[in-house]
């Protein structure tokens, strides 16, 4: 470590215990990565460590799939969305969030209101006397055609920026477009931007989607919009998971809702696929001579890391 800090959590040096598996099918790799989780959660448990095997993302490494081991302890640099009753559990990065019912019917008429100086969603929800929860904010991120893009969230919520890059139409690695690019495109400044009317093409998350009635900005300085309706005032929009999950919201698989939890990084799984064996040209002969590009998987333990995280979680 070049910065050894937080008692014995980053030492000036660190135990790993690196694995990697060669499959020649894509069956083969996800019964290894299931065999080697199945060893990684007995010696978390027999280390004797309150721990969650979570969902993650795979990052640079890349690969299909990949879960983290965390340690939960307080000291913890990661968030993780754990499931208050069944056994969801994923890194916050990474936890999706669902659809949760159709939208209500549209009931207010569309109305301008003069907002003057009023910006942030915190600023308009107290001047008009609306929830976060009945507010859409847009934002704009740069597009993967090189343009620009809309994304709308609601009030209280925020985009998560791995989720989004994920999506065709954002631009990988995620960026949120400059503020000058916006200002030329709307014509007005960043703080009143709003779905109806805007020049670009917007994507919502399913939460900003379900609102009906909702609060918006007006495409112009100093004035928002209440009462506005998808399909209606705006078009229709195309919907993606594309925000952070809270606390409290409904657990993904169904059963109960989500709290969030510290926790620390243990072990990290992935199923990398072929994205190293294809970049190296790495072939192995099958059963009738073919030529087969492997499967691959690695597996990491943090071993110093562990003992680390067992002292934090237990002192």
């Amino acid at each position: 470590e070049r910065r050894p800090r937080f008692g014995v959590m980053r030492a000036r040096e660190f135990l790993m215990k690196d694995a990697y598996s060669f499959s020649t099918t894509a069956e083969d790799l996800s019964q290894q990565y299931e065999l080697m989780r199945e060893a990684y959660i007995r010696i978390f448990t027999r280390v004797g460590a309150d721990f969650r095997p979570v969902q993650a993302d795979s990052g640079n490494i890349g690969g299909a799939k990949s879960e983290e081991f965390h340690i939960l302890a307080l000291a913890g640099e990661d968030l993780l969305a754990v499931s208050t009753e069944g056994s969801y559990a994923a890194n916050v990065e990474a936890a999706e969030t669902k659809p949760t019912g159709p939208r209500a019917a549209a009931s207010a008429a569309l109305e301008k209101v003069s907002t003057p100086g009023q910006k942030t969603c915190e600023q308009v929800s107290k001047f008009m006397k609306v929830p976060l929860t009945a507010k859409v904010k847009l934002m704009v991120a740069k597009a993967a055609d090189g343009g620009l893009i809309g994304i709308a969230v609601r009030g209280d919520h925020e985009i998560n920026p791995i989720k989004a890059a994920k999506h065709p139409k954002v631009a990988s690695p995620f960026e949120m477009a400059k503020i000058e690019d916006v200002q030329k495109a709307f014509g007005c400044e960043v703080g009143y931007l709003g779905p109806v009317n805007a020049p670009i093409p917007v994507i919502a998350d399913f939460a900003a989607a379900e609102l009906a009635d909702f609060v918006c900005g007006a495409n112009e300085v100093d004035h928002h919009l209440k009462g506005v309706n998808w399909g209606r005032d705006c078009a229709e929009p195309e919907t993606a998971d594309l925000r952070m999950i809270v606390e409290g919201d409904p657990s993904p698989d169904g059963v109960g809702t989500i709290r969030l939890l510290r926790g620390i990084e243990g072990g990290h799984i992935f199923q990398l696929g072929q994205k190293y064996s294809k970049a190296m040209s790495l072939t192995v002969q099958g059963e009738n001579g073919e030529s087969i590009t492997p499967e691959m998987g690695c597996y990491g333990i943090g071993v110093s890391r562990m003992a680390a995280a067992v002292i934090e979680q237990s002192h």
